[in-house]
Formats: C-alpha cells, structure tokens, sequence
C-alpha cells in the first residue's frame, strides 16, 4: 500500500470511520438494551428484581477492567487489542442474542463488558496517536465527541426500532453486524504497533487494587439505587471501593512499571478534562434516563418514538461539535468551551423541570433538547481531547482509558444518586395525600422534576471545576509526536 503524505492523509479518515465504529457499539450499548428489557422479561420469564442484572453486569465488568483494557493495549499493542475487544464483542452479544436464559444472558452482558474494557481506550488511544496534526486531531475528535455524546440516543432509537419491528434479540445481534467487518478491517488497514518494551510487565499489585476498587464502587452505586444509600452492602462497597483506591495510588508511587503512570494525571488540563467528562457523565442520566420514563410512562410515547424525540438534540449535537473542535477549540481553548457546555446543560436540566403531567413535546420538551445539544456539543469533543492531549504514545492506552472510567463511574453515580433523589422525592410527595388517580402520575413527574433539578446542579458544578482547572488558550500539540506507522503496508 502506498505511504505517500496524501495517502497516510486520506487513509486516516478510514481509521477514523473504524473508530467511530467501535465506539459507537460500547456507547449504544449502555441504552439499546434498556429498550428491549421489557421484552426480553418477557420472553425469559425473570422478575423485576432481577431485572437491574442486565445493566449491571455490563456496567461492573467494563467499569472495572477498563484500566487493565486500556494499559493492556500500551504493552501488547493497540492494534491487537483493538481487534480481540471486537471479535470478543461480537462473541459475547452473540451468546447474548441466542440466550436461552436469564443467567446465560447475565454472563452475555458481563462478558460485553470484558471486552469493550479492550476495545473502548483501544479505540481512543488509536485516535490519539493516530491524530496528531493539530487541524486532523480537531475534526477527528470533533466526530469522536459527537458520537460520544449521541451513541445513547442512537442506543434508544435503535433499540426501539428492533424491539418494535424484529425481536429483542436483535439488540444484540447489531453488535455482531458491525463488529465483524469493523475487525476485518481493522486487521487489513492498521499496522503492528510497537508495544511499549519488551521488558515491561503487567502491574499485579496495581490491576488487583484498581479493578477491585473500581467494581466495588460501580456495584456500591448500583446496590444503592436499588436499596438505598444506608444498606449496609452499600455502604461496605463504597467504603471498600474507596480504600482499594488509596491503596492503587500508593501502590503506584513504587512500582517499576505502573498501571497507572501518575504523569497522566499530573498534567492539570488532563485531570480537568477527566473530571469535566465525569461530569457529563453523571448530569447526562437525567436526560437520558429521566426523560426517557417520562416520555413512555407520563406522556404515552412508544419506544421507537421516544429515541425519535431526541433526534433533535442529536442534530444540534453533530455540527456545534464540529465548529467546536475544529474551529473554536483552536482558537480559545477548552476552557470557555467546556465552561459554557455545562452551564448550558445545566440551564436545559433546568428547563425540563418546567414538564407535567399534561405538557406537550414541542412547547415543553424539545427546547430543551435543543439547548442540551448545544451545551453537549461544546463538551464532549473538547474534553475528551484535552484528557488525551501531550500524553505519551506509552500512555496513550491508558490516558483513554481513563475517559471511559470518567464517563463509566460518573454514569454510575448519576444513575444511583438521581434514581434514589427521584424516588425519594416522588415518595414525600405522595405522602399524606388523598389517595387519587391522578396522584401516581403526579408523585411520579414530581421524582423525573427532582432528579432534572439535581442533574443541573452536577452541571452547574461541572462547569465550575473546568473554569477553574482548564487552561485558557489554544492547546499545544507536538506535530512531530507521530513517529510510527499506524496503516498496515
């Protein structure tokens, strides 16, 4: 294959298409599956109870491998894990789409989780090193951003549109769709990195304390939304998710060869960018989830009509992203991009608290999916690329990593802290009135207000933080950093 300038320039973009690809199933995935749950209760016969095991095994698995995922690629190549995360992917949403069983569809999901810990920080750690021409890494993560931020929207309308239409099982089947083709051509297109050195070895005493510490907290949140914050099994996994933690730090200061090199959280503008997509990730379940209840449950929508209804706040999405990564981040810098994204996401949380049981999508809804677009669209792209900014092609697996556990433990508390505030709230207002028909509608809308509320405030404070923390000023970047071969010739 030719390796002129014009063509590592055009076979870039291929790349580019690949990634888009693979991230787009691991983010999908958090909210196809939501979708077709009723359907699949259905078809296996399991309880409600058991119900919440289908989010939660994907959650624990991928939250709490993806350190491991992302240094895995830094030492054995990117290129190699990015392909077992899709096959092994593909395999597992497989097993899933032939489940004969509520337990053999748990261990599908769990085993979704494994690999998309490989192939997410795969995926970005490609983007990373592949893009490092300050105008291409623009447009490239202005596409990455946006489908960061729209692939749980594509989740619901996908998954309305095949639960709907098809069968249930078709949410997992798309998977193997578009991961076969994406690992044939990611075996075809991609050269053999180079990994790190020979000589490094895997951190032991760091990948045992961070996946234990990090699958204590992603199971703690978890627990708590369905029991509360005062059962004992969740404050014990809180509390042994934090302690786990301090021990990874302290285990990281020693060793030779670290999971976690501390210099990649050092950089400030790096650890803000972390935050800042944690952030997101947190206040993003209040659209997502909240509104999602209150469309199908208050105002009657089907499933394939509620992923339609956030097609616009994809479609403000998609070009504000652009401008902002190509033509804004350039010139500012992320720190009044990402400020003003969260402060107007925060202002569109605020607009949702407006809804009751009787309003209309157009007059009470889609304003604020048009504002959340807009904020969302001026974070996404920015974030993700200072967290990933200067750092070593060595660390580079690793520095992605880290977003997806930003987003993954963010997503987490968010779903935990605004499902708990949202129930609490729905309950107290409940509480010593008449009972009615109209009450369960109003006691639940008044939960959906609350949570909208809370999810503002994350926010809020989001934007604070990255006001605080972000540089002001266009990014540096090293256009000499990409020194090895990314396309296979």
């Amino acid at each position: 294959m030719p390796t002129t300038p014009e063509t590592q320039s055009r076979l870039r973009w291929f790349v580019l298409a690949l990634i888009g690809v693979a991230q787009l199933m691991v983010v999908l995935d958090a909210t196809i599956v939501n979708i077709a749950l009723p359907s699949a209760q259905a078809d296996l016969g399991f309880s409600d109870g058991a119900r919440q095991w289908i989010i939660t095994a994907y959650a624990l698995s991928f939250g709490s491998l993806l350190l491991l995922g992302g240094r895995l690629g830094d030492l054995l190549g990117r290129k190699r894990v990015f392909v077992i995360g899709l096959t092994g992917f593909a395999a597992a949403s497989a097993i899933g789409g032939f489940a004969p069983s509520f337990g053999v569809l748990v261990i599908a999901r769990a085993l979704q989780g494994v690999f998309a810990a490989l192939l997410a920080p795969a995926a970005l750690s490609i983007l990373t090193t592949t893009f490092t021409i300050p105008e291409e890494r623009n447009r490239a993560f202005g596409v990455f951003g946006t489908i960061a931020a729209s692939g749980a929207a594509v989740g619901l309308i996908l998954g309305g549109a095949l639960t709907q239409y098809l069968d249930w099982r078709w949410s997992m089947f798309i998977n193997v769709l578009l991961a076969v083709p994406a690992a044939a051509a990611a075996l075809r297109l991609l050269a053999r990195d180079v990994p790190v050195s020979s000589r490094a070895r895997i951190d032991v005493a760091g990948t045992v304390t961070a996946s234990a510490g990090l699958f204590a907290l992603v199971f703690g949140f978890s627990n708590a939304e369905s029991h509360g914050w005062g059962a004992p099994l969740t404050i014990a996994a809180i509390a042994a998710g934090v302690a786990l933690l301090g021990a990874f730090v302290a285990v990281e200061r020693r060793v030779a060869n670290p999971l976690l090199p501390l210099r990649v959280v050092a950089d400030r503008n790096r650890s803000a960018g972390y935050l800042a997509v944690a952030a997101v990730g947190a206040g993003l379940f209040g659209v997502f989830l909240f509104l999602t209840y209150y469309m199908q449950q208050t105002l009657g929508f089907s499933p394939l009509t509620t992923g339609l209804a956030f097609m616009p706040m994809m479609a403000v999405i998609i070009p504000v992203g652009g401008i902002a990564q190509t033509r804004l981040m350039p010139r500012f810098g992320a720190r009044p991009l990402v400020t003003i994204g969260m402060l107007l996401s925060a202002a569109a949380m605020v607009m949702f608290t407006g809804v009751g049981v009787h309003s209309g999508y157009v007059a009470d809804i889609l304003p604020g999916l048009l504002v959340m677009g807009l904020g969302l669209g001026l974070v996404f792209a920015p974030a993700m690329s200072t967290a990933t900014l200067g750092v070593d092609r060595s660390d580079a697996g690793v520095a992605s990593a880290l977003v997806n556990t930003g987003q993954q433990i963010g997503g987490s508390i968010g779903t935990a802290l605004l499902s708990t505030l949202a129930a609490s709230a729905a309950s107290s207002f409940a509480s010593g009135r008449r009972p009615s028909a109209d009450l369960a509608q109003l006691a639940a809308v008044h939960g959906y207000t609350t949570a909208f509320l809370w999810s503002a405030a994350i926010f809020a404070i989001g934007g604070l933080i990255s006001w605080a923390m972000l540089s002001s000023g266009a990014p540096e970047v090293d256009e000499e950093a990409a020194a090895e071969p990314v396309f296979a010739h």
